[in-house]
């Protein structure tokens, strides 16, 4: 026996949550489930436990456009970030429709029936099926079960702790301990600064630096405009601002990467004082936003990093030895414990297998349709957010669109809706980042066109 639902959404994490709240909101009439392969609401915000977790967007562009953000932290923390997830969730009644343990591991479509059939493992082992006329992945595009960890000679021989920061034990105690953190992205720059109060000293191990940039930690215009305005007004202003200011700062990236460069490396200079050697630790030997921005607030790493409770170093791993790593350089760093910062592995559509008519779809064979469903596959959407700025700024677009594609399909008697790839002669990757965790895995994602609507814009103001 399997159930039925007018739409099934795969994921209920930021993505998820909000595609449901969408539903609820413009498409009462429909039904629906969200079936969630971990046991909370959240995502990745339920799942990164480790230290100083946060968002690396602002929450003014990162929260729902439904729903204001009330926080004061423009970049909120990891357990904030949940909450608010899992608020919206209850607010909207979407909490109710989630069945946890469901990890959905083949899609398959009649034409026939024109329905999907969802499989389904528990997390008792069992398993279930579900049947809907419209599927819609929320799943985002990495691995939940691992990250990227690179082979590492040696590592047998050390004698203190490895963890990774995507599962980051609950009883790690890391007072008074020599921590090394490999790394140089995002992830690394936050466990830094957070890791500092209580170590005896962390150091950020680069093989290249990132270009990093400190933001205040409070919104004072998004502030003021709450005192003056009413709520969702303010929220909206303080939205189109910040989108304003991200796209300028891309743009300019883009189209002055030379000027940027400078502007980004003086802002370092200055947080760290003139004697700070900016080069080779903060001078990356790409252009700016040939990979994502590291945004820090109020200076924190820099703050860690003057006051002698961190530091930097840019060489490469020989070797683990039985008290620290040997670097290329021949010189050793002591450490107790070691952080492999290193990255994700992405995946898309959660690992899925996906079946249109008894014919398994390579994904990476198929283009992207307006960034949101593949060529040849019926009635599927997927959630996929920019990579120049804040995830949720899509995922609201998406899940827009979604709805009024639903709306239509209902108007117009369709029970199916399928892009058709046309004779675009130009393919390239999904995304535009030559990140080490993107370049690894575009091989696997399906690809985009030159010309609309099969290129993918990263662009919210054109989008």
């Amino acid at each position: 026996m399997s159930e039925r639902f007018d739409v099934v959404i795969v994921g209920a994490g930021l993505s998820g949550v909000g595609a449901a709240c969408h539903l609820r909101r413009s498409c009462p009439g429909k039904s629906f489930v969200l079936l969630e392969g971990r046991e909370a609401i959240g995502g990745t915000w339920d799942l990164f436990r480790y230290p100083g977790i946060r968002s690396d967007s602002d929450m003014y562009t990162f929260g729902y456009a439904f729903e204001p953000w009330k926080g004061d932290k423009a970049l909120a923390d990891g357990p904030a970030i949940r909450a608010y997830v899992q608020a919206t969730a209850r607010k909207y009644d979407v909490d109710t429709q989630v069945r946890f343990g469901h990890r959905v591991t083949r899609l398959s479509w009649s034409s026939v029936d024109a329905e999907w059939t969802i499989e389904v493992t528990r997390s008792d082992g069992s398993s279930a099926r579900f049947t809907a006329g419209f599927v819609w992945m929320c799943t985002g595009y990495y691995r939940y079960d691992a990250g990227h960890t690179p082979e590492f000679a040696g590592r047998e021989r050390f004698r203190g702790r490895i963890v990774h920061p995507q599962h980051w034990p609950e009883d790690l105690d890391y007072s008074g301990q020599r921590v090394v953190v490999i790394g140089s992205g995002a992830t690394a720059v936050t466990l830094v600064p957070a890791m500092a109060g209580r170590a005896a000293h962390v150091t950020m191990l680069q093989r290249s630096p990132s270009y990093v940039l400190s933001r205040p930690a409070t919104d004072a215009v998004a502030r003021g405009l709450r005192r003056v305005l009413p709520e969702r007004v303010a929220y909206a202003l303080s939205r189109w601002k910040n989108v304003a200011l991200a796209t300028l700062l891309y743009q300019l990236s883009r189209r002055r990467p030379a000027g940027m460069k400078r502007f980004l490396i003086d802002q370092v200079q200055r947080a760290l004082g003139p004697d700070y050697p900016v080069d080779p630790d903060f001078t990356p030997r790409y252009d700016p936003w040939d990979q994502r921005l590291c945004l820090v607030p109020e200076n924190d790493l820099f703050v860690a990093i003057r006051e002698g409770k961190a530091d930097v170093v840019t060489d490469t791993v020989e070797c683990f030895t039985e008290t620290g790593i040997r670097l290329g350089s021949g010189a050793e760093l002591p450490a107790d414990l070691v952080v492999t910062a290193t990255g994700l592995e992405l995946l898309f559509l959660g690992g899925s297998e996906l079946v249109v008519d008894g014919r398994t779809i390579d994904v990476a064979a198929e283009m992207s349709f307006k960034g949101m469903m593949l060529s040849g596959v019926p009635n599927l959407a997927f959630t996929v957010g920019y990579t120049n700025a804040s995830w949720t700024l899509r995922a609201d677009l998406v899940a827009e669109h979604v709805c009024r594609l639903l709306h239509h399909m209902d108007r117009v008697g369709a029970r199916k809706v399928v892009p058709r790839r046309g004779a675009d002669p130009v393919l390239t990757p999904l995304m535009d980042l030559s990140s080490g965790y993107v370049q690894r895995a575009l091989d696997r994602f399906p690809k985009q066109g030159a010309k609309n609507p099969w290129r993918v814009r990263q662009n919210y103001f054109a989008d």
